[in-house]
């Protein structure tokens, strides 16, 4: 297996990428896409991520630009929302959101393993 296909096979599975009153460009994929492997290093806890990028009409500027993912994990869901008033900030402030998120999700579920091998050992 070559470079490209290992990145392939690594890379967060974005089913579904849709905007809300903004045209989701190709630049705008390919920046979501970009940032999302960093999630990479998480990828056996993520099955596939949803993303909405959305523009409002509001009167606070900074809160104009709305991004959405929410990640589907084997034990549930791991969601995240941001604001801003640049559509590409949002992107980056809500992948370090999930970065956060998704590790303290993969810490609990290696502390709860670890509890049940240290009680299994303990009843032998």
């Amino acid at each position: 297996m070559n470079q490209v296909e290992k990145e392939e096979v690594k890379a967060v599975h974005i089913y579904k990428l849709s905007g809300r009153n903004v045209e989701v460009t190709d630049a705008m994929r390919d920046y979501v896409e970009e940032k999302l492997t960093r999630l990479d290093r998480f990828n056996d806890q993520i099955t596939d991520a949803r993303v909405t990028l959305t523009v409002r009409d509001v009167r606070d500027a900074g809160r104009r630009n709305r991004v959405e993912v929410q990640l589907n994990v084997p034990s549930g869901i791991i969601r995240a929302e941001e604001h801003h008033s640049d559509m590409y900030a949002a992107i980056d402030l809500l992948i370090d959101k999930l970065d956060r998120q998704v590790r303290k999700h993969k810490e609990k579920l290696t502390d709860t393993h670890a509890r049940e091998v240290a009680a299994a050992r303990h009843q032998s």
